[in-house]
């Protein structure tokens, strides 16, 4: 507390300064803050928003899973989701820390990785064809029964390696997660944080495909539709394997 001349007294800090002061440069700290946190809502959303749409939009990941599930059941399906998952987590920590741009900038690398992943995609499919058309059940199936054919971890294994063998997935990752980072922020935990969102949605997204098609896949067990279902989707998967051999970037 301190007298002024006039005789009114002005409440003070220790340092000297009025509250008046003090509360001042508080909202003008505060007020910047609260702008910078809504920007970084605002980015957060739009984010959220641009992975909602990539996730949805069909894809060999879609592909895989509905395949997978008419293949093994529901277990099968949400193996491959959590495969896909595991993927796209390496693919968001290799952004992260810049790896993706050494093999974008490496040609010979990004082609390797590239003819790989087709040739495996074009394998799953042309093995779903071969058994649509053969027509026959897994090995100690019985009519009506879930399929035993294919195992979880086997599904998780072709959904990692799918997803790994798509290099276009690091392309996409180091061009989406940089610009939302928000400014002033540190930039790995950002963009691990971003990712673990976008992988959060994806496993949620393909999980949820698995269980509609298990629903569906009990009534088709063992028909001609059901047939009909592995052999449209060993198309797209060896279509999408093509498609991922010829496009260079």
């Amino acid at each position: 507390m301190r007298q002024r001349p006039g005789g009114a007294r002005v409440l003070t800090h220790r340092g000297g300064r009025s509250v008046a002061h003090g509360l001042r440069d508080t909202i003008w700290t505060v007020v910047p803050v609260r702008g910078q946190t809504a920007a970084m809502d605002a980015g957060f959303l739009a984010f959220l928003g641009v992975s909602a749409v990539v996730i949805v939009t069909p894809g060999q990941d879609t592909a895989l899973t509905i395949r997978n599930t008419l293949a093994g059941g529901r277990r099968a399906g949400i193996g491959t989701a959590l495969g896909v998952a595991a993927s796209q987590s390496c693919w968001t920590l290799a952004a992260s820390l810049g790896l993706t741009a050494v093999l974008v900038a490496s040609e010979p690398a990004f082609a390797a990785v590239r003819l790989l992943g087709a040739v495996y995609l074009i394998w799953l499919g042309v093995h779903s064809i071969r058994a649509a058309v053969r027509g026959h059940a897994p090995a100690g199936t019985r009519e009506g029964e879930l399929p035993a054919g294919l195992p979880a971890r086997r599904a998780w294994r072709q959904g990692l390696l799918s997803s790994l063998g798509n290099p276009k997935l690091a392309v996409f990752f180091s061009s989406l997660l940089p610009p939302f980072v928000p400014a002033g922020a540190a930039p790995l935990p950002a963009m691990l944080a971003l990712g673990a969102a976008f992988v959060a949605m994806t496993l949620v997204w393909l999980s949820g495909y698995a269980v509609v098609i298990a629903r569906l896949g009990e009534r088709l067990r063992g028909g001609p539709i059901r047939r009909a279902f592995d052999a449209i989707t060993g198309a797209v998967l060896v279509l999408l394997g093509g498609r991922l051999a010829l496009d260079r970037r």
